[in-house]
């Protein structure tokens, strides 16, 4: 599975031929300055909550793709005063079969307001189940008890975890984290962009490494390939 990083907590997985974005927030992002917005062209934007380190580019980038944009209803409800038209709107504890994966919405314990200061709904991370595998996209959250039933529900073959501390759990809960949805092989993300949430990096991959665990950090503008391990196929097929 490739992994294209476009710096904060903005990744596109590309999987069983459809490119997922995931919080588009990259014009306001001077890391991210020499990402061109309008070469990104999705099928499919997942967003995890309101605040506009996550959806800041959404609007743009849903028009000019077309990409349906799944989200709380919430979120919804305001891209489309912005005349985004493609939404789906979920809410924590729902499940929806896409062409590309299951998308299952989970908690993420955090605050959700929009741009405008209206009500973003409850913040979610989004477990993906598909033939290409299964992962996890934790969104803006602290470390909470409730990620012990991700472990218990699925396989998962890597996660995006915060690690930024400050906004969201640290590297040393990200750790924690792990043992919760029994996934070793992390991605870190909504870290470096503001100077609360600098982090060293050698550090954070150390204390990983030392637990058993990986932690990538990946470059802005990279892409990856994530090798998966396990079989998936018949669970997404249930």
């Amino acid at each position: 599975m490739n992994i294209t990083y476009y710096g904060h907590s903005c990744f596109c997985a590309e999987m069983n031929g459809k490119k997922i974005l995931f919080d588009p927030f990259i014009t306001g992002n001077p890391l991210a300055s020499e990402i061109d917005l309008a070469t990104i062209m999705p099928d499919y934007i997942l967003i995890s909550h309101g605040h506009n380190d996550h959806i800041g580019d959404a609007v743009q980038i849903a028009k000019q793709s077309s990409a349906t944009v799944i989200c709380s209803f919430e979120v919804g409800n305001w891209l489309e005063t912005k005349g985004v038209t493609n939404i789906m709107g979920m809410n924590v504890g729902g499940k929806v079969r896409f062409d590309f994966a299951h998308v299952k919405c989970v908690i993420a314990q955090h605050s959700s307001a929009l741009p405008d200061g209206s009500y973003g709904g409850h913040p979610m991370g989004f477990v993906l189940e598909s033939s290409a595998g299964n992962f996890y996209y934790a969104g803006d959250t602290a470390l909470t008890y409730d990620m012990r039933l991700i472990g218990d529900y699925r396989q998962i073959d890597f996660a995006f975890l915060p690690i930024g501390d400050v906004f969201t759990m640290g590297a040393d809960n990200a750790i924690i984290a792990c043992d919760f949805i029994r996934c070793n092989n992390i991605i870190g993300m909504h870290y470096d962009t503001f100077p609360p949430i600098k982090i060293n990096h050698e550090e954070a991959i150390s204390k990983f490494s030392r637990a058993g665990k990986k932690l990538t950090l990946m470059v802005i503008g990279e892409t990856r390939n994530i090798e998966l391990t396990t079989k998936k196929a018949k669970e997404w097929e249930k």
